[in-house]
């Protein structure tokens, strides 16, 4: 069986109702994506506790029908509803029936991130049965291993935890980073997401590596201070967060920030400056991992 993919441009202020109403027209899903990924212009999604996220300025909605729908038609109905003069430029594709499970699975394989840490995906048996394994099953949420910024968040838990330390881990994605930060000797860690399907994943890989983290959203973020403070997003969310992250490092904690390339690491330092002094940064791929201690 095979399906046909609707691709159209939006506003923020007609993104959502646009795709409510291909929804409504026989859409089997619509997606709502920044139109300006990968380039100079793409805005992460982001905001403190209780602030209202807001859409892309450029937005692209991907839509799935059954082959045979009249997508002229329903672009056209669609429009009409979401209050739009007239019917957007769009471009269809067909996307064929595959084995998407597998194939999604055969992009994972066991990841050495150092001689006694592995990721191993859970329908991997793992290489070293006497290493730390974090089992992982990413889902929908970013965080598997494989991108440099997760292994160097890793590589610095792996260096730096002596035992006992309280985590708290900003943007957590799959769970990865606070899983491994118990697995590795922190005595509590908390991760912390703004996507609901992220705090899902993470607690779902808890119980899979049998670990007592807690998960929440931003508007249930914990309050109190803790040792060591992980941030592995963006530049631009981790500059507004930066009053918020070092609120909730204690003096003499640490904060450790990736998701930052190579040319923007002096510009989130000098953001954190008022708060914390860095060390040298560890570098992958063009990408920075940096940590500093908290006056």
């Amino acid at each position: 069986m095979a399906w046909l993919t609707l691709t159209l441009m939006a506003s923020a202020s007609r993104a959502e109702v646009l795709s409510e109403a291909l929804l409504e027209r026989g859409a089997l899903s619509a997606d709502i994506h920044d139109a300006d990924i990968d380039t100079q212009y793409e805005q992460a999604m982001f905001g403190e506790p209780g602030e209202r996220y807001h859409l892309w300025a450029h937005n692209q909605i991907t839509a799935l029908f059954d082959q045979g729908v009249s997508i002229d038609v329903v672009v056209r109905e669609a429009a009409y509803a979401a209050g739009l003069d007239q019917p957007p430029a769009y471009t269809t594709a067909t996307l064929e029936d595959k084995d998407w499970v597998r194939l999604t699975q055969l992009q994972f394989s066991p990841i050495c991130i150092s001689q006694r840490l592995w990721i191993v995906p859970t329908w991997h048996i793992s290489p070293d049965s006497t290493a730390v394994n974090i089992t992982l099953d990413p889902g929908l949420a970013f965080g598997t291993g494989s991108h440099p910024t997760t292994r160097l968040c890793l590589r610095w838990l792996d260096a730096n935890l002596k035992g006992g330390e309280s985590i708290l881990d900003y943007g957590c994605g799959s769970g990865i980073l606070t899983i491994a930060a118990l697995k590795l000797g922190a005595s509590s860690a908390a991760g912390v997401d703004l996507d609901v399907q992220a705090v899902c994943s993470s607690r779902d890989n808890a119980r899979i590596n049998q670990v007592a983290a807690q998960f929440y959203l931003p508007d249930a973020t914990p309050t109190e201070s803790t040792d060591i403070v992980i941030a592995n997003i963006l530049t631009n969310p981790l500059k507004m967060l930066a009053p918020l992250l070092a609120r909730l490092t204690r003096q003499g904690g640490q904060i450790v920030l990736s998701g930052v390339l190579s040319e923007q690491s002096e510009d989130v330092m000098e953001t954190y400056a008022p708060w914390f002094d860095f060390g040298q940064p560890m570098t992958e791929e063009g990408w920075i991992c940096l940590s500093g201690v908290k006056r």
